[in-house]
């Protein structure tokens, strides 16, 4: 009969993984991983980490660009913080593209 041991970890001494651990993760294949007990998202709207961890402040990159006017002039109508509202607008149509590939950020920098 196999028994199991209970082992506790404190983040200071967390033992490092070796090549062999490394080795066993890699060698599992998407297919054999059992995701029956994980519930599946369809409507990722309600994933709202950024929204959501007061403690979260995105790194900002200055970029120019160049739009159209009344796109501007729309931001702009609603007062001071259009730039904000931009940024809210990309982001929100970030969080909802599933079919992107995941982004790199310090690509964002350079």
């Amino acid at each position: 009969m196999y028994t199991m041991k209970i082992v506790r970890y404190t983040s200071g001494n967390v033992p490092k993984p070796t090549k062999e651990d490394w080795d066993k993760t890699a060698a599992i294949k998407d297919k054999d991983i059992d995701f029956s007990d994980i519930p599946q998202f369809k409507d990722l709207s309600a994933f709202r980490p950024f929204i959501d961890r007061k403690m979260y402040r995105p790194v900002k990159v200055a970029v120019t660009c160049k739009l159209d006017a009344d796109i501007v002039a729309w931001l702009k109508q609603s007062g001071k913080g259009y730039q904000t509202r931009m940024n809210s607008i990309l982001r929100e149509v970030m969080v909802h593209d599933v079919s992107a590939p995941p982004y790199n950020v310090s690509s964002a920098k350079e």
